[in-house]
């Protein structure tokens, strides 16, 4: 998912990967499974055999950490904050981890085309002899979404020929 805000003197594109639910809708999802199992399980335990308890415990343990796993994964994003003299790459889950700084004249869009029609373009900021990939989490559509965003306000310093392209 891209989105975008601007304000009189900068521009702040926010790119993070597409969320099929909400960790809410998540705990929803454990609820309504470790009810039944948990159920059946203390129905075993009362009939005598109580090692299914336990093992209907860890089930739901095992469901709940991936469920949150997943959810975390999906909190990391790429903040893009273009400003008259500057851009500045943030990246991280819920603070910036990695943080980049360009001047903004000297920066170029490197744009490498999809090597397979359900891809989108490979893309990254080039600027003061270093390379920053963006986006690379993102489907086709966001992907040439953003490379539309960039394009409008960087100059394309590098595009890659799509001789490669695999079908």
């Amino acid at each position: 998912m891209v989105t975008s805000s601007r304000t009189a003197s900068r521009l702040m594109i926010i790119a993070k990967p597409n969320c099929s639910a909400s960790w809410r809708g998540n705990l929803l999802v454990l609820l309504v499974l470790a009810i039944p199992s948990l159920g059946a399980g203390i129905g075993f335990a009362m009939l005598g055999a109580w090692p299914v308890l336990p093992l209907a415990g860890l089930e739901m343990l095992a469901l709940g950490s991936a469920l949150y796993y997943v959810n975390w994964k999906l909190q990391y994003r790429h903040v893009i904050t273009l400003s008259d003299d500057s851009v500045c790459i943030d990246k991280g889950f819920y603070t910036p981890r990695q943080s980049w700084k360009f001047p903004r004249h000297a920066t170029g869009l490197a744009i490498v085309p999809e090597r397979h029609p359900w891809e989108g373009p490979g893309l990254s900021l080039q600027g003061t002899g270093e390379s920053v990939s963006i986006g690379e989490f993102l489907n086709r559509d966001d992907s040439l979404e953003l490379a539309a965003l960039l394009r409008r306000e960087i100059r394309v310093g590098s595009y890659s020929a799509c001789g490669d392209r695999l079908f």
